[in-house]
């Protein structure tokens, strides 16, 4: 017996070295440490949200000023402005309040943009300069994105006025707007829109907007205000009129997206046939200095321009046009909200009581 316990006990131990010789003798792993297959890039616009109510709350105003409310009226806030500077990167507002803007933005559930102008008074040369180049576009792109992460923006709004066909900007506006749609899109996490010309005029700058960029940009701010001059007495810079001129030509003649047009209405008031400087008046100012805001025009004195009469939007057309935007269009955009009474004759209340948005 103990002569068979030992045999067996040497069979085992032969069997173990054989398999061990075996195990020794296999090829060794020609990729022990395999290259991860990486994960695809998608690159495709966040979701939509309905019917868009945007206001644009430029950086030099009071948030103090502009109560909770107001806040709650809208559900996109555009945070005016970052500039384009001579570098060809973003310039932050001077004592920038955007981190208190996007709290109480968020708080009321509105997303924020970064909204990017060319500057003031710099002859609005730095969009144009930047674009100009591959590397420039590049470099700017890349501190776009690094201002967005740093503050916590949800996408970014172009405000270039104007690109224009006649110096060559309408192919770098389109290639800057192409790649700063990839980037931004890039898993659907941020937002592109972008600031345009009200359209009713033919020329190069409403022609710079090409029919690719309905495809790169989420959704369209369109301008309809300002159509004013200083010769011909008795002309409304923004009536209804002007509203429907616009819809028409982005809708029906250039094929614009409905999902992707916003018409953007004004909360402060222009003469007609003088001067445009000291003569603008903001919606709450024409009706401190006795305007009505169930009507479109007053006459008000301001500084050295005495019972002059200004043209506003109040609380009917701006009814008027929350409703054509509803049934043609995706939305509206007020610049801006500071401007707007903050009472019952408030327009943006006028908007959401129209549309139907709680607040």
């Amino acid at each position: 017996m103990k002569l068979l316990n030992r045999s067996l006990t040497v069979l085992a131990a032969l069997l173990f070295a054989a398999g061990c010789s075996k195990k020794s003798d296999a090829p060794p792993n020609p990729n022990p440490n395999p290259t991860p297959v990486p994960t695809p890039v998608v690159i495709q616009a966040p979701p939509a949200f309905g019917y868009y109510v945007v206001g644009y709350f430029p950086s030099y105003r009071n948030l103090a000023d502009v109560p909770d409310i107001k806040f709650r009226m809208c559900n996109v806030i555009n945070y005016a402005f970052f500039s384009v500077n001579s570098s060809g990167t973003l310039t932050v507002p001077p004592n920038t309040n955007a981190p208190a803007v996007i709290t109480k933005a968020r708080t009321a559930g509105a997303k924020v943009m970064l909204s990017i102008n060319d500057g003031f008074g710099d002859g609005k040369t730095n969009f144009k300069a930047m674009a100009s180049t591959s590397a420039g576009r590049l470099a700017f792109i890349n501190d776009v994105m690094a201002k967005v992460k740093q503050y916590g923006f949800d996408g970014v709004d172009v405000d270039w006025e104007f690109p224009t066909t006649s110096d060559g900007t309408d192919v770098t506006f389109t290639a800057l707007m192409k790649q700063l749609s990839d980037s931004l899109h890039r898993d659907a996490k941020y937002y592109l829109t972008a600031a345009i010309t009200a359209g009713k005029y033919a020329g190069g700058i409403r022609d710079a907007v090409k029919a690719e960029l309905f495809t790169y940009v989420d959704f369209f701010n369109i301008m309809a205000y300002d159509d004013f001059n200083t010769t011909v007495a008795y002309k409304h810079h923004s009536d209804y009129n002007l509203a429907v001129t616009c819809l028409n030509y982005w809708l029906t003649v250039r094929g614009m997206p409905k999902a992707k047009c916003v018409l953007g209405f004004p909360a402060y008031g222009r003469a007609s046939g003088i001067t445009q400087s000291g003569t603008i008046l903001t919606y709450k100012d024409i009706l401190s200095r006795g305007g009505s805001a169930l009507s479109d025009s007053a006459i008000v004195t301001n500084g050295g321009f005495t019972n002059y009469t200004i043209y506003y939007n109040g609380q009917p057309t701006a009814k008027k046009k929350a409703m054509l935007a509803q049934q043609q269009a995706n939305g509206i955009m007020l610049w801006e909200k500071w401007q707007d009474a903050m009472d019952g004759a408030s327009l943006l209340k006028a908007v959401c009581d129209t549309i139907g948005r709680p607040y």
